[in-house]
C-alpha cells in the first residue's frame, strides 16, 4: 500500500463527455448556440479518481477505453489530472462511449445521453491482485459488473475497504453488494422493493453493507451504521453545475475514508462532511475541470 499518498483504486466507467452550458434545454428541432464548451474524460469512477487525485491521493482507473483516437485523447486527459490508467480494451479500434451533456446555465441542472459500459464485457486482467495490493481503497460505480465483483471480491480477501458508488441500480449489484463496506446511493438508486431512502439503507444493511448513506441533492444525505443512522447537512452554495457533483463527492469520500483509517459513527459522518464540502465547491463551477483549476 501507498505510505504517505493514499492510493485508490477505481473500477468503472469511462466516457468522452462532450458538454455544452446552454440557457435552455432545446425543445424538439431547435437548435442552441452554446455559452460555452468543455470537451473532457469523464464517467463516474473517472471523475471520481480525478478527484481522489486532485485532492492528494494516488489514482488507477480500471476501466475500458480503447485504441481509437478519441479514446487516445481521454487516456491523455486522464493524464494530465494524475489518474493512471489500466484500459481492458486496449486493443478495441471502436470509438469510446461518448456523453453528450447540456448543463442550464440558470440552474445548473444537466441533461445525458450516453450508452455507458454496454459495448464491453471486461475479463478481469491477470495482475487484478496486485492492483488490489497496491491500493489502500477501492471504489466501484457498478458498471461493468463482473469486473467490479471479482476486484471487490479481492479486496475484502486483502482487507482493503471497498466503496460503491450507487448512481442506479444495475443487473448484478446484488452480486456486488456482500463485498462492499461502504455505499453511497443517489436517491435514484431503488433496490428491489425500495421505494424511499430509507428503504434502501434497510435493504443494503440486510445484504452485508456496514455504511451506508443516500444523497439528495442539496437536501441533507441519510446515513445509517452498524448501530446509529443520522444526517449530514450539504453546504449551501451558488450552483453552476450539477454534473459530475456524485462523482466528486465520492472522490472525496474514498480520500478521507483511505487517510482516516477504521471505521467509526464519528468517523463516518465526517468523512461524509469533508466529502459534501467539496462536492458543493464543484457545484459552485462549470465542470470538474474548472473546480479543480481553482484548487
Amino acid at each position: 500500500m501507498t505510505r504517505g499518498r493514499p492510493g485508490g483504486l477505481f473500477v468503472g466507467l469511462c466516457t468522452l463527455d462532450v458538454i455544452q452550458l446552454v440557457d435552455h434545454a432545446p425543445a424538439s428541432n431547435e437548435k442552441l448556440t452554446a455559452r460555452e464548451q468543455v470537451v473532457a474524460a469523464g464517467g463516474p469512477a473517472a471523475n471520481a479518481a480525478a478527484a481522489f487525485s486532485h485532492l492528494g491521493g494516488t489514482a488507477r482507473l480500471l476501466t475500458a477505453i480503447g485504441s481509437h483516437p478519441l479514446g487516445l485523447g481521454i487516456k491523455e486527459d486522464l493524464g494530465r489530472l494524475g489518474v493512471a490508467v489500466s484500459d481492458l480494451a486496449a486493443e478495441s479500434a471502436e470509438p469510446p462511449a461518448v456523453s453528450s451533456i447540456l448543463v442550464t446555465a440558470s440552474s445548473g441542472e444537466r441533461a445525458v445521453a450516453s450508452t455507458n459500459a454496454k459495448s464491453h464485457r471486461l475479463t478481469p486482467p491477470d495482475d487484478l491482485d496486485m492492483l488490489v495490493a497496491a491500493c489502500d481503497i477501492a471504489e466501484f460505480d457498478g458498471h461493468h459488473m463482473d469486473l467490479a465483483v471479482a476486484a471487490a471480491r479481492l479486496a475484502r480477501t486483502a482487507g482493503r475497504p471497498t466503496v460503491l458508488d450507487g448512481g442506479s441500480w444495475k443487473d448484478g449489484t446484488q452480486d456486488l453488494l456482500p463485498f462492499i463496506d461502504v455505499a453511497v446511493c443517489s436517491a435514484d438508486f431503488r433496490p428491489p422493493g425500495a421505494s424511499t431512502p430509507a428503504d434502501t439503507l434497510r435493504f443494503l444493511r440486510e445484504h452485508g453493507v456496514a455504511w451506508s448513506a443516500v444523497s439528495r441533492g442539496g437536501r441533507p444525505l441519510l446515513w445509517a451504521g452498524p448501530h446509529s443512522s443520522g444526517t449530514v447537512d450539504v453546504p449551501a452554495v451558488r450552483v453552476a453545475d450539477t454534473l459530475g457533483a456524485g462523482d466528486v463527492l465520492h472522490g472525496a469520500l474514498a480520500h478521507h475514508l483511505a487517510v482516516q483509517g477504521p471505521l467509526t459513527s464519528e468517523g463516518f459522518v465526517q468523512a461524509l462532511r469533508g466529502a459534501a464540502a467539496v462536492a458543493s465547491r464543484a457545484c459552485a463551477s462549470f465542470g470538474t475541470r474548472a473546480w479543480m483549476q481553482g484548487g
